[in-house]
């Protein structure tokens, strides 16, 4: 392998966290070589998995003085620039924001609800380095990552771990989780920095964005939901009926058409045929059910409206009998002029004379 005198790495993408250089594995360095940092980056010698310098923007050239490690690893026959293995870890000091985490399959949580229930959880976070020497010691060193995908698969199953425990003591019901991000995010953030810090990293921010139940649970329910908006169950179990009905004959006129044998389609027909009867007696009932009750009702009306005729009645027939009520009415025709002063003295004395 050649020896390197000019070692630097530009990142065009602003992506990678820590990139090595040389990618293979170690290479042939020698005092006087040449090493350029550029801005939000930090250099770190790495041999025989230690970190011996770190090194800041700007072009560095290397010798005993700025690398003091290097002097007892180094044969010194060829005047201090014989060549040693090492290799130079690039680490990037800007910010890394709007990382991904999420859970990798749905985890079991006990529900109040629900019984058990299994959960999906996804959120952002921002993080930056804080110590490239301690970074690289414990990510490149102790694990062996050297490609980012790897360092945020690292980071995202520390967050996943954390997150379980948190909430295992939280959780109640998955129908009160909505409520409780903001608590369960704080709780992740204040467990998952002393994670983070203790590789070297600064965690800047935490979210997390969803808690979700896996599809065919949340199926249930929205079913259970509109089973609460449907109110009326007979009702709703004659409109399932209605369609499964209209699915079967559906069915049977696309299976006839399919150009399949004669007994097949026979057998697909009768069983369509069978079902539709059965469901179709099922309506038929539910129907006659409600038309008698239908008929119940209108009868009762019908007993109602009578009755109040024939209080009307006699309350118009007591009204005719009452002498009080005779006299005004008779007052009240002749103040219209439909009888005369005469007739209307010759009636009144009549009422009278009879009370």
């Amino acid at each position: 392998m050649a020896i390197m005198d000019v070692i630097e790495f530009l990142d065009p993408t602003g992506t990678q966290i820590v990139h090595r250089v040389p990618e293979g594995g170690s290479g042939d360095f020698r005092l006087g070589s040449q090493l350029v940092v550029r801005e939000s980056q930090a250099a770190v010698f790495f041999r025989d998995g230690k970190a011996l310098d770190v090194f800041g923007p700007g072009r560095h050239t290397l010798s005993t003085m700025n690398i003091p490690l290097l002097t007892g690893l180094l044969s010194l026959p060829f005047g201090g620039t014989s060549p040693f293995r090492a290799e130079v870890d690039f680490v990037s000091m800007a910010d890394f924001i709007d990382q991904k985490w999420g859970t990798m399959e749905p985890v079991t949580f006990r529900d109040s609800q629900f019984g058990m229930v299994r959960l999906r959880a996804f959120g952002t976070y921002s993080m930056a380095v804080a110590d490239p020497q301690l970074f690289v010691n414990k990510i490149v060193g102790t694990q062996g990552i050297y490609d980012t995908g790897q360092i945020t698969d690292y980071l995202r199953s520390i967050i996943v771990s954390r997150f379980n425990d948190i909430m295992g003591k939280t959780m109640t019901t998955l129908l009160d989780l909505p409520a409780k991000y903001n608590d369960v995010g704080a709780g992740m953030r204040a467990s998952v920095t002393d994670d983070f810090a203790n590789l070297g990293l600064n965690l800047k921010a935490f979210y997390v964005t969803s808690i979700t139940p896996p599809d065919e649970v949340s199926k249930r329910i929205d079913e259970r939901t509109g089973m609460g908006v449907i109110g009326d169950m007979g009702q709703y179990v004659q409109y399932q009926t209605a369609q499964a009905i209209g699915g079967v004959g559906q069915g049977a006129a696309q299976g006839g058409g399919g150009g399949g044998s004669a007994a097949e389609t026979g057998v697909g027909l009768g069983a369509g045929m069978g079902i539709g009867a059965g469901m179709a007696q099922i309506v038929s009932q539910s129907m006659a059910g409600a038309q008698q009750q239908q008929q119940a009702a209108a009868a009762q009306q019908a007993a109602q409206q009578q009755a109040a005729a024939a209080q009307q009645a006699a309350q118009q027939q007591a009204a005719a009998n009452d002498p009080v009520a005779k006299l005004q009415q008779l007052k009240d025709m002749l103040d219209k002029g439909l009888i005369t002063q005469d007739i209307y003295e010759a009636k009144r004395n009549e009422i009278l004379s009879k009370m």
